[in-house]
This record gives C-alpha cells, sequence and structure tokens, in this order.
C-alpha cells in the first residue's frame, strides 16, 4: 500500500518559513518523480515544484520560483519544501504526489499516480 505522509505545515508570518516534508512508503520511491501542490479555499489544485527521481532536475511554478525549493532524499524516502520569503497568497493545503511517467515536469495533476492527505500552511500578514 503506498502511502505519502505530509508534515512540516502549520502558520507562518509574511516573510517566513516553513519546511514540508513527505515521507513515501509502499513504492521504490527512487523510480518515482515527486512534485508539491497546493489548493486554496475555494480554487483549484495548482503546481508548486517537482523533482525527478535523482533530484538532478527541479521545475517550478513561477508564483514560488527564487522562494521555495524542492529537494529530495532517495535513502530516506522523502521529498522536502522548503518555503521562504513566505506571502499571504501561500496560504493554502500542500499535497506531495508521486509520478512514474515522464510528464512530471510538466506539473499536470492527472500525471500524478499518488497523493498524500496534505498539509496546512497559513502565512498571516
Amino acid at each position: 500500500q503506498v502511502q505519502l505522509v505530509e508534515s512540516g505545515g502549520g502558520l507562518a508570518q509574511a516573510g517566513g518559513s516553513l519546511r514540508l516534508s513527505c515521507a513515501a512508503s509502499g513504492l521504490t520511491f527512487r523510480r518515482y518523480a515527486m512534485g508539491w501542490f497546493r489548493q486554496a479555499p475555494g480554487k483549484e489544485r495548482e503546481f508548486v515544484a517537482a523533482i525527478n527521481w535523482s533530484g538532478g532536475s527541479t521545475y517550478y511554478a513561477d508564483s514560488v520560483k527564487g522562494r521555495f525549493t524542492i529537494s529530495r532524499d532517495n535513502g530516506k524516502n522523502t521529498v522536502y519544501l522548503q518555503t521562504n520569503s513566505l506571502k499571504p497568497e501561500d496560504t493554502a493545503v500542500y499535497y506531495c504526489a508521486a509520478d512514474s511517467g515522464s510528464n512530471w515536469y510538466r506539473g499536470e495533476a492527472g500525471n500524478y499516480e499518488y497523493w498524500g492527505q496534505g498539509t496546512q500552511v497559513t502565512v498571516s500578514s
């Protein structure tokens, strides 16, 4: 049974930072590209960042480029999202997802096969 479990969310002030983690089990982690998506109340789920199986290639949404960093540790079956210079508009539930295909960089949710339950990030102004 595949499980993706996010953690690290919480309340931050504008300009602050949070480090999100996503621990994977039940799959061969190194064979999957990993992505982070987010969904704010009343809005559609949107792509945030993705990383290929080795960690050698990353892709970001324009809205977070230069502020967020995605990384992974294949030895720990974990993907991270370092969020810096947070803004109130970053408030959302953040989800990690796993993609075994080759189109992970497109940031399309439909390409991702497995999803976590999400972790809430709230940024106050």
